[in-house]
């Protein structure tokens, strides 16, 4: 759908590659140019396995679709957007608008290209922990985790496609192009720790102290033949979590209404919940919790998702042209003329008119009702919204945005105001009503508002908005050129198409738990929500962008768990292709060695190290002091260095532990 868009993809790795990915999936030419020594995912995977000379297929997932050339030349011109990962002042000293001024240059970057720390080196597992989530996973009495997957890097692709499109849109209008300095840091700021410095303002904490490490309770527990997942966001589903595991005496014990509260009988509260769960097979407790609409799942990895009958049932994984499965396209736009017929699209699109109020936000002149609650739907309205456009958000008094119930400030006046989540996740621009969806003239003044607007948002299950009246039928009759991005949990068809589901049910059937940590899974706790809020931006402007050609409304299905099995996609792609299950490594992992979270002095002081060169490698033995024991020739590469690990772990941490975390 986007056949006009021509991309010149000057990234490597995950980040860059993905967001081209998702313009080479949307229908548009993409040209990939690598560097000499090429792009080191070619000669990746994540187990080691041995390739004999054909690409990863990790590499081959992110690059299908694409056209290669050998250097950029005469591309820059041709191009509409160019996507880039070098350091900063490299794609500046291209001056690439001097010879094509209508250019997006997006540049992803670890730190961003301006700022005192633009110049520093960083991986994924380093920027987890400057952005506070490392810190808060985990148990106060172990060493904080990260979560495995480099989860990072497929969020800032996400991103990067967003921004990119946002500033085509401008581009096309003003008639020249702009620099997108994108952070993977900021991203990770924004997604993988739920808003601290929110949280900081509304309790009064001293400025970027992080929460003490947590789990969640319940979350990923053992039962009688594996792990199961659970997923209690409201109150209600806590308690209605009470009764399924025989335990509604419970229910009076007002400690344990809050997660801090059962996080200070952590012990005594999982003894209770295991002593039901391993009485009970994952299935037996999946079929009864889902019954009760506790949100519930399967604890998947790279062999088991493949099995699951919902994802079999609704065609969720395909075949690469190299023969191994793969996560297809975590969208479709249904409609006559849409993503899936797209050869039938007229070849050049129209001239699109001016919206009225248009100005220099990408978004200006659009209008987006609402429906949006919790954090994976409203995340995807705040961009809207920021970037100018005008969201209208659409609550009601007997059922606001489960989000409000987050609250820190439960005895104000106006306690629905002071939860962190909600206002990180709504503020920037949102207008807002509230209407009562069960009486007719709700729906009606609902109907009114449908009938100006450019798209309606929703991420309930799918029956709501049809019990509302509102299905696609209906805003379709009303708004003939509206689109309607719907964001289900599983989709709009399938066996889990009713059931519940927030981001850490994502996180457990996809695997990102099962990488995370070293002992049983464990969540990244909230990644999903925004991945699947960015995808569903991302597919609302492919939309956008053939209704500029045809005039024509669509339905836009963004399914949140679809979105997160691309993020999840190495462990597919490495049973698939290599026979691999990915496992948990703790804080290690394949990327460098060695790499870990080191105690430092002091009171829960902490640092996170990763060496993934041997520069970086020959780096740290300075630091250390040149010892004998780094000097030995078995460390000089990587593989010598992840066989050593124990030993080097206990040095490093000796080291640590007799200094201050920042002399470190």
């Amino acid at each position: 759908m986007l056949r006009d868009v021509r991309v010149l993809d000057l990234s490597t790795e995950i980040a860059g590659p993905y967001c081209t990915k998702l313009f080479a999936d949307a229908g548009a030419d993409v040209v990939k140019v690598e560097p000499p020594a090429g792009d080191p995912l070619r000669t990746w995977t994540a187990a080691g396995a041995p390739l004999d000379g054909a690409d990863g297929a990790l590499f081959r997932f992110l690059n299908a679709s694409k056209r290669t050339a050998a250097d950029a030349g005469e591309l820059v011109e041709w191009a509409d957007v160019v996507v880039e990962s070098g350091p900063p002042g490299a794609v500046e000293a291209m001056r690439l608008h001097d010879r094509n001024p209508r250019l997006v240059v997006v540049s992803i970057s670890p730190f961003g290209h301006a700022g005192p720390w633009a110049h520093r080196v960083a991986t994924e597992f380093t920027l987890q922990a400057w952005c506070g989530s490392t810190g808060s996973r985990g148990t106060p009495d172990r060493p904080p985790l990260h979560a495995g997957g480099r989860l990072g890097e497929w969020v800032a692709g996400s991103y990067a496609a967003v921004a990119a499109m946002a500033a085509l849109r401008t581009a096309r209008r003003r008639g020249r192009g702009e620099h997108v300095d994108l952070s993977m840091l900021e991203c990770m700021a924004l997604t993988m720790n739920t808003y601290t410095t929110v949280f900081s303002e509304f309790l009064g904490w001293p400025p970027m102290k992080a929460p003490a490490r947590t789990i969640e309770i319940p979350s990923i527990e053992p039962t009688a033949d594996g792990y199961v997942g659970f997923c209690t966001i409201t109150a209600q589903q806590f308690r209605d979590f009470l009764v399924l595991i025989e335990r509604p005496d419970l229910l009076e014990d007002r400690a344990l209404a809050t997660p801090a509260g059962r996080s200070k009988r952590m012990a005594e509260v999982l003894e209770i919940i295991h002593a039901w769960t391993r009485r009970h097979t994952t299935d037996e407790i999946i079929e009864l919790a889902s019954l009760m609409r506790i949100p519930v799942a399967p604890v998947g990895n790279g062999r088991t998702v493949l099995e699951m009958e919902h994802f079999r049932e609704r065609g969720t994984f395909v075949e690469h042209p190299d023969g191994f499965l793969q996560p297809r396209v975590p969208y479709r736009i249904h409609g006559p003329n849409s993503f899936w017929a797209r050869n039938r699209l007229s070849e050049q699109p129209k001239s699109r008119p001016k919206a009225e109020g248009e100005g220099d936000l990408p978004f200006e002149g659009l209008r987006i009702v609402d429906f949006t609650a919790f954090w994976a739907g409203p995340s995807a309205t705040q961009v809207l919204a920021v970037l100018g456009a005008d969201v209208v958000k659409i609550e009601s008094v007997q059922r606001p945005d489960g989000m409000r119930f987050t609250t820190t400030n439960p005895g104000d006046d106006r306690w629905w105001e002071w939860g962190p989540v909600f206002q990180g996740a709504n503020a920037g621009g949102k207008r807002s009503v509230t209407l009562d969806m069960n009486r007719p003239e709700g729906v009606e003044l609902a109907k009114r508002l449908i009938a100006g607007a450019d798209a309606v948002m929703e991420n309930f299950t799918p029956r709501v908005m049809d019990n509302f009246g509102l299905g696609w039928d209906t805003v379709h009759a009303v708004n003939p050129r509206a689109m309607m991005v719907r964001m289900p949990a599983f989709g709009l068809d399938g066996p889990w198409r009713d059931r519940t589901g927030f981001a850490q049910t994502m996180e457990q059937i996809t695997g990102m738990a099962w990488v995370t940590p070293d002992g049983s899974p464990l969540i990244p706790r909230g990644t999903c929500d925004p991945m699947a809020g960015m995808h569903a931006v991302f597919a609302l402007l492919v939309a956008l962008d053939q209704r500029d050609r045809d005039g024509e409304g669509r339905l836009v299905e963004v399914t949140m768990v679809e979105a997160a099995l691309n993020a999840a996609a190495e462990q597919v792609l490495e049973w698939s292709a290599y026979g691999h299950v990915l496992e948990r490594d703790g804080n290690r992992g394949p990327v460098a060695a060695p790499q870990g979270v080191y105690a430092c002095r002091g009171d829960d002081e902490w640092i996170a190290l990763a060496v993934a060169t041997e520069q970086q490698w020959d780096a740290l033995r300075d630091a250390l002091g040149r010892p004998g024991w780094a000097g030995s020739p078995a460390l000089d590469t990587a593989a010598g260095r992840r066989a050593a690990h124990d030993d080097i772990d206990t040095e490093i941490a000796r080291w640590c532990a007799a200094r201050d975390r920042d002399e470190l």
